[in-house]
């Protein structure tokens, strides 16, 4: 896995490139395709700079319906050129996902991604489509951390591009977070296992073309996002 994925972009403190990893079938995956970060509300000026130079051109808000999240102002780009999406891939207004979930506090921890994979199969297979049909350049898909909502959608592209469960977890791990490791602590797991869990229980392909994405948006994906390692 290349380590020198993360962006230092003024105001934010969790964004990093998803290219640079290999394939096991002669991809690797481009720069500048696909980024993960905390919510781009918080930048500076110096911060939106680095993000429009970096390439990103799409910016695709990843929400939870029916969660009033007041904390940042609607992410409005300095940039005409850039566009901004919202995809809601989660529910607060499903009782049994609060209860299981929030009310317990492991919402902020991957333990819940095979349930929510599966309670909101649509809304998931939507925020990918949103990336298969998004402008030329570069897409930024955030949520408010950049941990978990975020985590699930890039867990889902790199386990569609191929990527190892190995350098999955190790994206994933470089949104630290010691009350995540406490909570999964007090449930008898890790961040590992629950990881590994969910790729195991998932064909990403499959997941994603039986939840309504069609084969064209899906190689879309797949175009964007990847290139031949020798190419």
């Amino acid at each position: 896995m290349t380590l020198n994925r993360v962006l230092i972009w003024d105001g934010c403190n969790n964004v990093r490139d998803l290219g640079g990893l290999n394939t096991s079938d002669g991809y690797k995956t481009r720069w500048g395709a696909i980024v993960r970060s905390d919510h781009p509300a918080k930048l500076t000026a110096d911060g939106w700079s680095a993000l429009y130079a970096h390439g990103i051109r799409t910016i695709i808000s990843l929400r939870t319906h029916g969660l009033a999240e007041n904390d940042y102002l609607d992410t409005v780009p300095p940039s005409p050129d850039i566009a901004t999406i919202e995809a809601a891939i989660e529910d607060f207004t499903d009782a049994e996902f609060i209860k299981q979930w929030v009310d317990t506090d492991l919402w902020r921890t991957p333990l819940y991604y095979r349930d929510a994979l599966k309670r909101w199969h649509e809304r998931h297979v939507n925020a990918i489509r949103v990336i298969a049909r998004a402008r030329p350049g570069g897409v930024l898909f955030h949520c408010k951390r950049g941990h978990d909502r975020t985590g699930i959608i890039a867990l889902l592209v790199l386990a569609l591009a191929g990527i190892s469960p190995e350098d999955i977890l190790a994206d994933y791990e470089l949104s630290v977070d010691p009350v995540r490791e406490e909570l999964l602590a007090r449930e008898h797991t890790t961040t590992r296992e629950t990881i590994f869990a969910t790729l195991a229980s998932l064909d990403a392909k499959d997941y994603l073309l039986s939840g309504g994405l069609s084969q064209t948006d899906l190689e879309a994906v797949r175009n964007r996002f990847l290139e031949p390692i020798n190419g």
